[in-house]
């Protein structure tokens, strides 16, 4: 990890992409970490992408982009994807692979009129078991959220908290596509989803995407930017084991620790988190994961106003993340990275910025937590 820096990161700006192909969301993303970095596609020798990537992937996107390069990854687990790409370019630097690696993220489900993603419907080993009862994500995130409740009395009051803090948040983000402040009163009172999550427990669907530059250490010192560097990073898949199950725990307390234990910190010497936001129940669960509390405590720990910044200790998804921001493609690890970077450089809002901000958190999750899941974790350093 001690090879490899972020020195480019863009988010687009359209949140619903009348007119753009994901292939030109994707470019056009690209084309904005690079000017960030101050390189240009010319420099990009390594490439990294999901499942959004239309076509044959990266196949694809390389032929559209006109890059040549000499190494390519594409790994796919869903929304944590791009977290993993970070750490896998890492590696891939070490290795001497590459020095620019160029990840992507695009897609969208919004101008393609799609309000709620249903589970995949590809034949997966599952589908035979699961299909049948036809799952949407949002009532697997709702079985999630009723069996914490259930083993810990967490509340609905307690889980609206992290929507008021992004609320906060975004108020004060012009691209944010909901920059309402809310009440925890506002977010229990709307409508039910799906029991016991409420529509404001939900994050946006929105269209767009994001990039990132990881570089060697020589190159990331060659350009004129804030010096951000990977430190540490962990990734797992967790899966229902044929039934033996806990839906309290996510991959996130593998991907965590490891993350912690490479990065030679823990989680008190966090200053500012991004932690992704599906779902209010998503956020809780990997607080308590990734050790910033107890097992069964995140509803007290996210009360009161504890993650939003200037208020609680600590600071959480500062640009109104996936609840109100922006969820590119349904797949929100990117935009965490994006604004990890964001507050290292010192380059937030104002009224949202971390004083002294040295080391961030980036936490992705991907699939669902009550099926089949990946989580990836990052440990970030200004220098």
């Amino acid at each position: 990890m001690s090879a490899a820096y972020i020195a480019g990161a863009y988010e687009h700006p359209t949140r619903k992409a009348d007119g753009i192909s994901v292939a030109q969301l994707h470019m056009q993303s690209a084309a904005g970490a690079l000017a960030d970095a101050g390189l240009s596609f010319d420099d990009v020798d390594g490439y990294f992408c999901a499942g959004d990537a239309p076509g044959l992937g990266a196949m694809s996107m390389l032929e559209y982009m006109n890059l040549n390069v000499h190494h390519v990854d594409s790994t796919e687990t869903g929304g944590s994807s791009y977290l993993i790409h970070v750490a896998h370019a890492a590696q891939a630097i070490a290795a001497g692979k590459c020095n620019v690696a160029l990840i992507t993220l695009a897609g969208r489900p919004r101008a393609a009129g799609l309000k709620s993603a249903k589970m995949p419907p590809s034949p997966t080993p599952d589908t035979p078991f699961e299909g049948l009862f036809a799952p949407s994500v949002v009532e697997m995130y709702g079985m999630v959220a009723a069996r914490h409740m259930y083993e810990f009395g967490t509340t609905s009051e307690q889980l609206a908290w992290i929507k008021v803090a992004a609320s906060h948040h975004a108020q004060h983000n012009d691209r944010a596509m909901l920059r309402n402040l809310v009440t925890v009163e506002d977010v229990v009172t709307s409508p039910l989803v799906a029991a016991p999550l409420h529509r404001l427990d939900c994050c946006v669907v929105s269209d767009g995407g994001g990039a990132l530059v990881v570089t060697s250490e020589a190159v990331a010192k060659s350009l004129n930017r804030p010096l951000v560097k990977v430190r540490g990073s962990g990734e797992a898949v967790k899966h229902p084991s044929a039934g033996r199950v806990d839906l309290t725990t996510s991959a996130g307390a593998i991907s965590g620790p490891r993350a912690f234990a490479e990065a030679g910190v823990t989680p008190a010497d966090i200053k500012y988190a991004s932690i992704y936001d599906s779902f209010t129940i998503t956020v809780l669960v990997a607080l308590e994961d990734l050790g910033f509390c107890a097992k069964g405590k995140g509803g007290a720990f996210v009360a009161d106003g504890n993650l939003i910044s200037g208020v609680g200790r600590l600071p959480f998804n500062t640009d109104g993340g996936g609840l109100c921001n922006n969820h590119p493609s349904n797949r929100g690890g990117m935009t965490k990275v994006i604004e990890a970077v964001r507050q290292l450089r010192g380059e937030a809002h104002p009224a949202v910025q971390v004083p002294g901000c040295d080391l961030a958190l980036a936490h992705g999750t991907g699939g669902s937590l009550a099926t089949r899941h990946g989580s990836a974790t990052l440990i970030l350093e200004r220098l």
